[in-house]
């Protein structure tokens, strides 16, 4: 079904892993359409509960945007629109990623540079290598941070800390990254696989429609005034009210077992 990059289901995880090795899994139109696609193939599948991002090979989770083609364009003068390349490919990926009523975990194996750090941001949890790093390098080539990095980044980690990775961008490996809240989790190499995999089952077995309603709840607390985000709170718990995972969480509680929950 994909040409760049690879998509699997098994046991309520989607797991999709960008295939581009030859370029450090670099972000072309192509792949970001797939890329969208695939996130909502996933959202759509009832028996998916979760979905894993992550990247081929151990050196690279995605080293940005793919500037040949870009380049080519943008010196032969053919009236290429940077601006209108993000509005019809890079947004809505992102947006795909965020309005995804489900968990999504980057696996982020390596190197996350330029765009490729706007993906991982982007994500519900980013477990990294201790030796990955994140790099907002759209400075040194003279542009500026784009796919959403300007609106994820001050909200992880202040607009001052924002600024400075922004202005300079300086790796941010793992541990640090982890330390300043950029990321969820930082782990050894070796044991990046066992993390994710803990991870993904606790989301795997967890209430789906809970957890995808307060994934939304959460994204419109970023700009939604207090009076609002109450009643959006009201509106979906009312929802959740009524599920199969709300019932049987109750009913589990109140008999004193541990609920098992279906996703529904």
């Amino acid at each position: 079904m994909y040409e760049h990059l690879l998509y699997t289901t098994s046991d309520g995880i989607c797991r999709i892993t960008l295939n581009r090795p030859q370029v450090h899994n670099a972000l072309n139109p192509a792949l970001i359409r797939e890329l969208t696609q695939a996130v909502k193939s996933a959202g759509a599948d009832d028996f998916v509960r979760v979905v894993v991002l992550t990247g081929t090979g151990d050196k690279a989770f995605c080293s940005g945007a793919d500037l040949k083609e870009a380049a080519e364009q943008l010196q032969a003068g053919s009236g290429f629109s940077m601006g209108d390349l993000l509005r019809t490919t890079y947004h809505p990926m992102v947006e795909a990623i965020r309005n995804l009523p489900k968990p999504v975990i980057c696996r982020m194996n390596g190197v996350a540079a330029g765009a490729g750090c706007s993906l991982a941001l982007a994500c519900d949890v980013v477990i990294a290598a201790d030796e990955a790093y994140l790099s907002l390098l759209f400075v040194g080539i003279g542009l500026m941070p784009d796919a959403g990095s300007t609106f994820f980044l001050p909200r992880l980690v202040g607009s001052q800390k924002a600024f400075e990775l922004c202005s300079t961008g300086r790796r941010v490996y793992g541990p640090e990254a982890a330390q300043l809240g950029l990321i969820t989790r930082s782990v050894p190499a070796t044991e990046l696989d066992t993390a994710v995999a803990e991870t993904v089952r606790q989301y795997a077995a967890a209430p789906t429609q809970a957890i995808g309603l307060m994934k939304l709840a959460l994204n419109q607390s970023l700009y939604t005034p207090l009076t609002s985000q109450l009643e959006q709170e009201a509106q979906y718990q009312n929802q959740l009210g009524h599920s199969h995972d709300a019932i049987e969480g109750i009913t589990a509680f109140l008999q004193k077992r541990k609920p098992v929950f279906r996703g529904k």
